[in-house]
């Protein structure tokens, strides 16, 4: 028979013999404990006499307070957040502002303010001319250039930046394109692409600056770089050419420069010296001549003192300065004999500088003495010398 049958076990039932042993906890019976505990805790529900209907009603309102307590715990933790630094917290109430808050541990009312963060000190960038043909444009005397600009840009007012504009990065890209064309369109094509490249790039930085402001879009613009600037496809080999000239022209210039500063001290100092070299030579001629002068008045002065001895003596000294030039050798033959020998060669060897000259500014003249007469005999001897 089986277990559960009424007396078919024969007392064998594994539940048998238990009948006076408690059964299983009934889970109503634990429920409503635990309820009783609870409401002992929050002062609901009597002992003992307390009807069954009262209860049940006090210990659902003991866990309904339980559970809007911790409802409200958990709101409460949940509306702590935190700011990084270079951030900002812009707290919206119903989705109008109602403040903003720098980095740091904050705490909002959660489901009746929001918390959008914006990051202050991040870069960023755009660019003009990567899209379509927007990078040409008209200069001021009707040529087109091709001109690509790069902007870097951070947020100043994380307010500005979410409430006043929609798209606030798309208004800085079309404030750029029309700043750099205004300010392309007032200068021409050379100036715009050689010479004034830095002065495009202020005024459309400054002017592109003036829109955002004037837009409120709470952008600052760090810093603006023109990227390429060039004539367009179909007019570049002529461009370069005219380019090429320019580059030239300043290299012909340079080189002038150059040579001008080499040529013009060579010729400074040669017209110096020069002049140096002519004043030196002024001063020697007119030392010589002071000198010349000097001798030939105290030449004069002997001569007036002693006329005929003074003229033997420059006699000599003008022979004897011509002959010391000459190669001719002179012999007085009288007194010789056959047997005479001159050693010729070497009177022809003899350096003519090296005979000894007496220097009339270095001569002294003494008071002269009277003449003599001389012999007829020497008068006749130096007659018959012979020139050889």
């Amino acid at each position: 028979m089986a277990w559960n049958e009424p007396g078919g076990s024969g007392g064998k039932d594994p539940w048998g013999g238990r009948n006076n042993e408690q059964g299983p906890p009934d889970l109503d019976e634990v429920v409503k404990k635990l309820q009783e505990k609870i409401n002992g805790l929050f002062g609901g529900g009597g002992k003992g006499g307390s009807s069954s209907s009262s209860g049940s009603g006090g210990m659902g309102a003991g866990g309904l307070s339980i559970v809007v307590v911790l409802l409200a715990i958990v709101w409460g933790l949940s509306g702590f957040y935190t700011i990084h630094e270079g951030t900002r917290g812009v707290v919206k109430q119903f989705g109008a502002y109602s403040e903003t808050t720098m980095p740091g541990l904050h705490w909002y009312p959660r489901f009746v303010q929001s918390v959008e963060r914006v990051n202050v000190d991040n870069v960023r960038t755009s660019e003009l001319g990567v899209r379509g043909d927007e990078s040409l444009m008209l200069t001021q005397d009707e040529n087109i250039v091709d001109i690509k600009f790069a902007v870097q840009y951070r947020v100043k007012d994380a307010r500005d930046y979410l409430f006043n504009v929609v798209d606030p990065d798309e208004t800085l890209r079309q404030a750029m394109e029309s700043s750099v064309r205004e300010i392309v369109g007032q200068s021409e094509m050379d100036f715009a692409l050689t010479d004034g490249r830095a002065d495009v790039v202020d005024k459309s930085k400054q002017l592109m600056q003036s829109i955002l402001d004037q837009y409120q879009s709470g952008l600052v613009i760090s810093s603006l770089n023109m990227l390429d600037a060039q004539a367009p496809q179909q007019v570049q080999g002529a461009f370069a050419d005219a380019v090429k000239a320019r580059e030239d022209e300043v290299r012909y210039k340079n080189e002038a420069e150059a040579y001008a500063n080499d040529v013009l001290p060579k010729a400074r100092g040669q017209a110096a010296r020069l002049l140096e070299e002519a004043n030196a030579y002024k001063e020697q001629v007119i030392a010589e001549a002071e000198g010349e002068t000097a001798r030939f008045l105290s030449v004069l002065t002997e001569y007036k003192r002693a006329p005929n001895v003074t003229r033997k003596r420059l006699y000599i000294d003008t022979m004897e300065s011509v002959l010391s030039q000459s190669s001719k050798v002179m012999v007085d033959t009288k007194g010789s004999n056959n047997l005479l020998y001159l050693p010729l060669d070497k009177l022809m060897e003899r350096d003519p500088a090296a005979v000894p000259r007496t220097s009339q500014s270095n001569r002294s003249y003494q008071q002269p003495q009277a003449p003599q007469q001389e012999e007829p005999s020497l008068r006749d001897d130096r007659r018959t010398r012979e020139v050889r």
